[in-house]
């Protein structure tokens, strides 16, 4: 796995389309900026509940934009789980980002997953014959 990107706790807010203001973690992937809500990701890494990844732009303060991606806790339990919509998957470890989250660390590694090969199955056991029809 390769480095992609690292998440920081900037300690800024964020306000969405109503205007409503969030904290938010920043993430810097491949790079560009995304924010995760801090209330979501709590929810998110207590819950095992999907989480939306949002475009963060800057102009004369930060703004929540478009969903950009989704974030869950893996099925160990061990990583977050990020998939970019048209980027790919990503992940980071739990411990780094609830350092982050609670201030004791300042920034944690997002490393990207590689993309697995299409496995092609064969379509006939070993040794088996096969019969063809003329129409």
């Amino acid at each position: 796995m390769e480095k992609a990107g690292y998440l920081r706790r900037t300690g800024y807010s964020a306000s969405d389309r109503e205007g409503n203001v969030h904290a938010v973690i920043e993430l810097h992937i491949l790079g560009t900026r995304y924010a995760l809500r801090c209330s979501d990701l709590s929810r998110a890494v207590s819950g095992h509940v999907f989480v939306q990844l949002e475009e963060l732009t800057f102009q004369w303060q930060y703004y929540l934009g478009a969903v950009k991606g989704l974030a869950h806790v893996s099925a160990s339990g061990k990583a977050l789980n990020i998939e970019l919509f048209g980027a790919g998957n990503f992940t980071v470890s739990l411990n780094s980002l609830r350092g982050v989250m609670y201030g004791k660390e300042r920034l944690a590694t997002i490393v990207k997953i590689p993309a697995q090969p299409a496995i092609s199955a064969p379509r006939g056991a070993c040794g088996q014959q096969q019969i063809s029809a003329a129409v």
